[in-house]
């Protein structure tokens, strides 16, 4: 004997369409992290934008200087140092390597882009460009200790449940004036999936 959807019972077809809603609700929307999890996401966040924010300050010293944007040798030397103070502050010395790489790397999207951008128009020498050991690294050094902090605060959540989708959606608001987002991208990318 065949049934049509007519011949179920109405009960029936109510509790299986509110079971489907049910399953299909809890599918596609991730746990809110906790007001202060977010407060704690929400501080790394804005931290990661004013180091970004560092990058075209970056970008124009070396465009006048015709310093190469890639800088191994100092880079290793300085995230050794900043992996060690990570360390001594609780921080997994590996979730710390890979977080400050991605700094790095981030950085060094931003300045490629404008220095592509430059080159595009034939810029010349741009006047009074910033000093990167008076005026840039001590923003940098400034910066380095709270991100120290936040990234503490950060590894035991990166597994929490709905963490993820909000780091994302919180991002695209609070870090910003990255071009198309990849320089986000870079710089978050060890926040993730941990």
């Amino acid at each position: 004997m065949q049934y049509s959807m007519r011949h179920l019972p109405v009960r029936w077809l109510v509790a299986t369409a509110l079971l489907l809603g049910l399953l299909a609700g809890c599918q596609s929307t991730p746990p809110s992290p906790s007001k202060e999890n977010q407060a704690a996401i929400d501080r790394m966040l804005v931290l990661v934008d004013e180091r970004l924010e560092v990058a075209p300050q970056v970008a124009r010293s070396k465009w006048n200087s015709g310093a190469d944007i890639e800088a191994p040798e100092r880079e290793a030397a300085i995230l050794d140092r900043v992996t060690g103070r990570s360390a001594e502050a609780g921080v997994d010395e590996s979730f710390a390597r890979d977080f400050f790489q991605a700094q790095f790397e981030a950085s060094k999207e931003v300045q490629r882009r404008l220095h592509q951008r430059w080159l595009k128009e034939g810029r010349g020498p741009f006047d009074n460009p910033p000093d990167l050991a008076e005026e840039v690294r001590p923003v940098l050094d400034r910066l380095t200790p709270a991100l120290i902090v936040s990234l503490g605060e950060l590894q035991s959540l990166v597994k929490v449940p709905g963490v993820g989708s909000y780091l994302e959606a919180r991002a695209t608001e609070l870090v910003t004036g990255d071009f198309d987002g990849d320089p986000r991208r870079i710089a978050l990318e060890p926040l993730k999936d941990r």
